[in-house]
């Protein structure tokens, strides 16, 4: 495996680690967001990723990270009895987000260590190449 691989593994993870924050972001955002039905009220969504392996071989090893799609979670949506909000169905109910806050801040949290581990690889693969450099010299 080529230093250049690391460089791309850590770039695709990366990317990925770039799209969970930002599903994250969104979820959170939308926390209070109410809506008159089920259908309508917010629902949190996740990322889903993918190794792809592009070559394994023993000389050669060549993979990536993904992300296979956005998945909207199942977890039911919660009512609220509110017949003053605007929002409201004519039993005079809200239905709310099924975003957890918690759950939401502690998958930023991963996304963010995630991100900046593959920060620290490429920076001591970077430190590897600089000193291979050194040694032609």
């Amino acid at each position: 495996m080529s230093m250049l691989t690391t460089l791309q593994i850590s770039s695709s993870a990366m990317n990925a680690q770039m799209v969970r924050m930002n599903t994250t972001a969104s979820n959170l955002a939308n926390m209070d967001v109410v809506g008159s039905s089920e259908a309508e009220a917010y629902k949190a969504k996740k990322p889903m990723f993918k190794t792809v392996m592009e070559t394994y071989t023993n000389n050669d090893f060549q993979a990536s990270v993904s992300v296979s799609g956005i998945h909207v979670t199942e977890r039911a949506n919660s009512k609220r009895y509110d017949p003053q909000n605007p929002a409201a169905n004519g039993d005079g109910y809200v239905f709310m987000s099924n975003v957890n806050s918690i759950e939401e801040m502690v998958d930023m949290t991963n996304a963010s260590r995630s991100y900046q581990t593959n920060v620290e690889v490429m920076n001591a693969t970077k430190k590897m190449m600089m000193s291979t450099l050194q040694l032609g010299r």
